[in-house]
């Protein structure tokens, strides 16, 4: 039996924490706030709550692998998940607007014929099925097995398919998600609807590999599912789950430093006063046998001396700005209409200068962003039946000058004016709205600028690949949205994953089966 020091309890520390202790370790998380989920977190006012980070649950077999494994009761078990149907509803800039049915091909492409003709359903239609390629070759080395020591083959590859050109009668490859839709979509309403799946994971669509599109086909493909009371509630039952299999957690504990003996982790150095054994220092020194961090690069890099990578490996960039969240949370008077979507996407009303300015948010003038509106039908989050809670988001530049009031302000009412079309009579029924900036990202998540991790992608020449969970310093293991296989909900869950089977089964591990 080993002893374990988790750093960190986000989503991927706790779904690894579980994992271990299940394997028969003694482990324990500490957690610099004090509470649990990392990103996955509740704002609470008046009777009405909030997830103030994801709303949606993609992929939820990753999580019901999770439960299955570290104990008897499965996931549905503890939460309840409902399938959003629509999965989305979607409002142009010309003003057409679509709803999306949840999980099927053929009904999205029913709803995008009706809705802005020309055969624009085909075409994405034709789109999901080369994304389904690029998805069949990277799913198990990007999700499902540690990063392979020559993972340059995969990012010099472009799994997307080349398709053919209809004038010049030979192939084309596209190389990033813009030329996809500039080349296979050609309309620019399918081009935003592509576009925007990219933007809520944090990447721009001018720079992300075409394997980006595996992002809309994993939502056609596992569906768009919501857990009753809010996605806390799925950080809860994990955090349960851990404690059920005897996993310590130790809040407010912030671990200034990784311990090294022989050459190895060898425990960690917390700041303050716990009930443990202190160091020289002043700090308290934990020993362990496996150090376990689900922490922003940047952090854990100031927290050894020890080089983490070598040249030839995959490396976090600590140079290029890194998307942020800006969110609202509103509390609305009146009940949710009926016939109300749960996911409105508010397309920018100019999608050049939207993705101008997030490229380069110093030279130009503010714009309005491609903003996403989610009103869940849950009694659970509002105070009785005559209210409603939504939550208003975009992802835009963390350089874009938070610290500025005028700027919160300014984006403030960009997201409140596109939420107007999605929430009938916005202003007259608004009671309140709670503004979280990259800012309060940070403050809870440690993430720096409050960034959005976004996930791992093959080509690219491995810019949009995350670090492996294994580190140059041995007994020292990455997880987490910053680790292989990277950012978003279910990939934070697969790290933990992951990260289980190399200390449990050692170098050997190829991952889940």
């Amino acid at each position: 039996m080993a002893r374990i020091a988790v750093i960190g309890a986000g989503m991927g520390a706790m779904a690894a924490a579980a994992r271990l202790a299940v394997a028969g370790h003694r482990v324990t998380v500490y957690e610099r706030t004090e509470t649990y989920g990392g990103a996955v977190r509740r704002f609470e006012r008046d009777g009405f709550s909030f997830d103030t980070g994801p709303g949606l649950l993609p992929v939820p077999a990753v999580y019901r692998d999770l439960f299955i494994k570290t104990g008897k009761e499965p996931l549905e078990d503890l939460v309840e998940l409902v399938q959003v149907d629509p999965s989305s509803r979607h409002v142009f800039a010309d003003g057409t607007e679509v709803s999306l049915p949840n999980a099927s091909r053929a009904g999205v492409v029913t709803a995008l014929d009706e809705a802005l003709g020309g055969g624009a359903g085909q075409r994405w239609g034709d789109f999901l099925i080369r994304a389904r390629e690029a998805w069949d070759r990277t799913r198990r080395p990007l999700l499902e097995e540690p990063l392979w020591p020559n993972w340059s083959v995969l990012a010099d590859q472009e799994p997307y398919p080349a398709v053919p050109h209809k004038k010049l009668l030979r192939t084309r490859r596209a190389s990033t998600l813009s030329e996809i839709g500039a080349w296979e979509l050609r309309d620019d309403r399918l081009t935003a609807l592509l576009e925007s799946h990219a933007l809520a994971y944090g990447l721009h669509p001018r720079s992300a590999p075409a394997s980006a599109a595996v992002l809309p086909y994993m939502e056609h493909a596992f569906g768009t599912w919501y857990v009753h009371g809010g996605i806390r509630e799925l950080a809860r039952a994990v955090y349960e789950r851990c404690l059920a299999r005897k996993v310590e957690f130790v809040f407010g504990a912030e671990v200034t430093r990784v311990l090294e003996k022989d050459g190895r982790a060898a425990g960690v150095e917390l700041a303050g006063s716990t009930s443990q054994a202190f160091g020289s220092g002043g700090g308290t020194l934990v020993d362990a046998d496996h150090v376990v961090a689900d922490v922003d690069p940047a952090r854990l890099w100031a927290l050894t001396e020890h080089p983490l990578d070598e040249d030839g490996d995959v490396r976090a960039d600590r140079i290029s700005p890194r998307p942020a969240r800006l969110t609202l949370l509103l509390a609305l008077r009146g009940p949710r209409e009926a016939g109300a979507v749960h996911r409105t996407v508010v397309h920018a009303p100019d999608r050049e200068a939207e993705l101008d300015f997030l490229a380069s948010p110093g030279g130009d003038e503010p714009r309005c962003p491609t903003v996403t509106v989610l009103r869940p039908d849950d009694p659970a989050l509002r105070p009785d039946g005559e209210h409603e809670s939504a939550v208003v988001s975009a992802v835009l530049s963390s350089e874009a000058g938070w610290e500025e009031a005028g700027t919160v302000a300014r984006y403030t009412d960009f997201l409140l004016k596109a939420a107007e079309s999605a929430v009938p009579d916005l202003r007259e029924r608004l009671l309140w709205h709670e503004v979280r900036t990259p800012d309060h990202t940070e403050d809870e998540t440690g993430a720096h600028f409050g960034a959005v991790p976004a996930p791992s992608l093959a080509a690219g020449r491995g810019r949009f690949l995350h670090p492996a969970n294994t580190t140059r310093l041995p007994g020292l293991y990455r997880v987490g949205g910053w680790s292989h296989p990277g950012g978003g909900l279910p990939h934070a869950g697969m790290s933990g994953a992951l990260v289980a089977g190399l200390i449990v089964e050692g170098p050997q591990f190829r991952g889940s089966q």
